[in-house]
């Protein structure tokens, strides 16, 4: 890209537009990563203000709102690095129940059932997206949050292990735990199926 390309980019940015523009996608965005409020407020202004110091690195490679979500990304990893950097944290299970899910190799006994239709495309649904959110609340908040770094922003176990301060068994127990419990808050109150598994 020459300099005068390069230019044109950097000026088809318009930080005064940025809060019409994205604020509103970008908190809703934050919010269902974050599941807190006051976080998901914090991190879009984080990202407002890192956007504005790194204008001159925006290459137009991507549009605006792409670059924004980008930057909004790392924030909010990055507050989940800082809130589990320095507490210790045990696992809900005790020991003995996590060994029950595996068999003597460490694989799963029986792994989680796979979903039936596209967890994005489900997503992408508002009515959905309500009763996602409303069965995510039910969850403990570090079980919420690993269930959305993987499934929603596909974030890597080690990262998540790294970010939440826990291990790659804990991340998989807990992993499977909330796909458990979220299916079976789906199948009640989205799928309409009773525990009986009758609809």
């Amino acid at each position: 890209m020459n300099e005068s390309n390069k230019g044109k980019d950097v000026q088809r940015l318009d930080p005064k537009l940025w809060v019409d523009r994205y604020g509103d996608y970008l908190y809703r965005f934050a919010l269902a990563r974050a599941l807190d409020r006051t976080v998901a407020e914090d991190v879009v202004q984080e990202t407002f203000v890192s956007a504005l110091h790194s204008m001159e690195r925006f290459k137009g490679r991507s549009s605006e709102k792409t670059w924004l979500t980008s930057i909004l990304k790392h924030k909010i990893l990055d507050h989940f690095r800082r809130k589990y950097r320095d507490e210790k944290h045990h696992f809900e299970m005790a020991e003995d129940n996590i060994r029950q899910l595996f068999d003597e190799k460490g694989h799963w006994k029986e792994g989680p059932e796979k979903w039936k239709t596209s967890p994005k495309r489900l997503f992408e649904q508002k009515e959905f997206l309500k009763i996602l959110y409303a069965c995510l609340e039910e969850l403990s908040k570090r079980m919420a949050r690993a269930f959305v770094l993987r499934e929603m922003d596909g974030v890597s176990t080690e990262e998540i292990c790294k970010v939440l301060h826990i291990s790659a068994t804990n991340c998989w127990v807990m992993l499977y735990r909330a796909r458990t419990l979220l299916r079976q808050c789906l199948e009640l109150n989205w799928f309409g199926i009773t525990p009986g598994g009758a609809s």
